[in-house]
C-alpha cells in the first residue's frame, strides 16, 4: 500500500495543464478531481489503491492519462461502464469531467468498491458502483444499451467480451489503456484511433468500435 503526499488544488491544476489535458477540464471538474485525490489519500494507507511506482506521479500517470479519453467520448448523454475500476481510473475521473454521463463502475474487490462509492458521494456524482466480476457471465446489475466501455490495465478473456455483447448499444465503443500490445478482443471489435500517453513511449489509449463506427 502507498501513502500519497498532499496535493494542493493549484498544484493539481498546474500538473494537469503541463500534461496537456487541462484545456477541456473546467473549474467544477477540477474541484471534483481534487476531492477524489483527497479521498484517495485518506484511504490509501489501508486499502491497496495505487502502486508505489506511480504514487509520485499520480497526476501524470493516472489523472492525465484518464482524461486523454475526453475528446473521444460521445457529445451528449451516454452510458459508460468502466470495468475493473480500482481507484477510479479512468471511470470516476471521466465522471468528474463529464457529470452528464451515466457512469457505472465495476470492481470485484469489496474494499475498492467501498472506496469508489465513498469517493463518488464526496464528489457529488451519481455514479453506480457494482461489486462484481465480469467473466463468462455479466453481472445482472449492469445496464443494457452501453455506449462506452472503458478498461485500463485489466486483461479480460475473449469469453468476457462475448458475454458483454448483448449489453452493447449499436455503434458502442471500447476505450482501452494498455502498453505497446493491443488488448486481445473478441471478434466484432474494430480498431479505431490510437493515442500515445504524454511522456511515454509505450502506454497508449486505443479506441475500438463494436460493429460499425458510429456516424
Amino acid at each position: 500500500m502507498s501513502n500519497l503526499s498532499p496535493l494542493s488544488r493549484a498544484e493539481l491544476d498546474r500538473r494537469l495543464d503541463l500534461a496537456g489535458v487541462g484545456g477541456g477540464v473546467g473549474e467544477a471538474a477540477r474541484e471534483r478531481l481534487w476531492i477524489h485525490h483527497e479521498e484517495l489519500r485518506r484511504w490509501a494507507g489501508r486499502v491497496d489503491l495505487v502502486g508505489p511506482g506511480a504514487a509520485g506521479e499520480i497526476v501524470e500517470r493516472h489523472y492525465a492519462e484518464a482524461l486523454l479519453a475526453l475528446p473521444w467520448l460521445p457529445g451528449g448523454p451516454a452510458r459508460l461502464v468502466d470495468l475493473g475500476s480500482g481507484a477510479g481510473f479512468p471511470g470516476l475521473v471521466l465522471a468528474a469531467a463529464r457529470p452528464d454521463l451515466d457512469v457505472w463502475l465495476v470492481e470485484p474487490r469489496e474494499r475498492r468498491a467501498a472506496f469508489l462509492a465513498a469517493a463518488g458521494r464526496k464528489m457529488r456524482l451519481a455514479v453506480q458502483v457494482v461489486n462484481a466480476r465480469v467473466d463468462a457471465t455479466v453481472p445482472p446489475e449492469l445496464p443494457t444499451a452501453i455506449d462506452v466501455l472503458t478498461v485500463r490495465a485489466l486483461r479480460l478473456e475473449p469469453r468476457a467480451w462475448r458475454a458483454l455483447r448483448p449489453r452493447l448499444a449499436a455503434g458502442a465503443r471500447l476505450l482501452a489503456w494498455s502498453g505497446e500490445a493491443a488488448p486481445e478482443l473478441d471478434a466484432g471489435f474494430v480498431a479505431g484511433r490510437e493515442l500515445l500517453a504524454p511522456g511515454s513511449e509505450r502506454r497508449r489509449l486505443r479506441e475500438f468500435y463494436f460493429g460499425a463506427e458510429p456516424a
